[in-house]
């Protein structure tokens, strides 16, 4: 609740410092939008004492955010012309490490040491780039009907159509895709090697129907 509360905090001061239909096109928000949704969900069915979440669901979450840190930090922290807000310092800042920082070391953490290993397959990886996959459908879309100069018209520098065309940008879409697919593959495999902290249940009797435990 702690994560997802830091990525709806993240959010909001966002919101509030930009028209929301230019904030909402980040793939930053997006992916924290749905890192609180299943975060949120995930905490209420450990509440109610329900079984949790499927992998593929919780880990194709961690992957979507973990690809929104590394891109941010590696690609775009020095970028003098991104910001999603349009402003640079104060409350940009504080969303900016939020989005950005807090939430993808949270939420990886929180896989790592809170979650059971298991249940995860190679294919996964190909059904969570769908989500990369549509937001560039996406982002070229809106770029192509919004007008010329439009702030923000593609939300991020290697998405600009104007600058690099489209041979450009698909060729360095599909280096990005090529990176997240090995990230995806990597998060499988280091499930299967992970330990499980979580204490194991003793017993006093047979682990058969009946009996005392």
């Amino acid at each position: 609740m702690l994560i997802a509360a830091a990525a709806v905090t993240g959010i909001v001061i966002g919101l509030t410092l930009a028209e929301p239909a230019r904030v909402l096109s980040y793939f930053t928000i997006q992916s924290n939008l749905l890192l609180a949704a299943v975060l949120a969900l995930s905490a209420r069915r450990a509440w109610s004492g329900r079984p949790p979440l499927p992998p593929r669901v919780t880990t194709g979450a961690v992957l979507l955010i973990t690809i929104t840190g590394l891109v941010y930090h590696l690609l775009l922290a020095d970028a003098a012309a991104f910001s999603m807000t349009g402003a640079q310092a104060g409350p940009h800042a504080v969303a900016n490490q939020l989005l950005h920082t807090v939430t993808p070391l949270g939420a990886l953490l929180d896989w790592l040491l809170l979650t059971l290993p298991g249940g995860l397959r190679p294919r996964d990886a190909a059904l969570w780039l769908l989500c990369p996959l549509a937001y560039l459908i996406f982002a070229l879309t809106r770029g192509a009907l919004l007008s010329p100069g439009t702030p923000a018209r593609y939300p991020y520098p290697f998405l600009d159509v104007t600058a690099h065309g489209y041979p450009g940008v698909l060729q360095r879409a599909l280096v990005l895709g090529l990176l997240f697919y090995a990230l995806a593959l990597a998060l499988i495999a280091l499930d299967r090697i992970r330990p499980s902290l979580r204490a194991r249940e003793n017993r006093i009797s047979s682990p058969g129907a009946g009996g005392l435990k």
